[in-house]
């Protein structure tokens, strides 16, 4: 058994089909569109073969602005600490907002956390 995919509500579905693409290599589908329901969305693939689906959807706009229960980021795993530090300071030369990190946690981890454009968490480790 493995999670098939998960996904995210956007507002800026093209902008955020390219921040994707260029820092995390991964590749879109055709768009899918259902004008009935006013809903559209892109699957990206990652190398791993991990996906993320990003969907845009007419009355989906109010953004969570506090920690809250429910999902809290999504980690991504670049293999090496020195990849992480790399597209972590590539990311922030970029105005992407850096939240915390490169940092070695309390439980063994080394990670950087940002925002992507629409401040959903990302988790850069190894």
């Amino acid at each position: 058994m493995k999670i098939e995919h998960v996904a995210i509500w956007v507002n800026d579905l093209e902008k955020m089909k390219a921040f994707y693409q260029n820092y995390f290599d991964c590749q879109a589908n055709a768009k899918y569109h259902n004008p009935v329901k006013k809903f559209e969305s892109y699957f990206l693939t990652f190398n791993s073969g991990a996906r993320l689906e990003i969907m845009r959807k007419v009355g989906v706009e109010t953004k969570l602005t506090k920690e809250q229960l429910g999902w809290a980021h999504i980690a991504i795993s670049l293999g090496t600490k020195e990849s992480v530090d790399e597209l972590t300071d590539r990311l922030v030369k970029d105005g992407v907002r850096l939240v915390n990190g490169p940092r070695l946690t309390g439980d063994g981890y080394y990670e950087s956390v940002v925002e992507d454009p629409e401040g959903n968490l990302i988790e850069l480790t190894v």
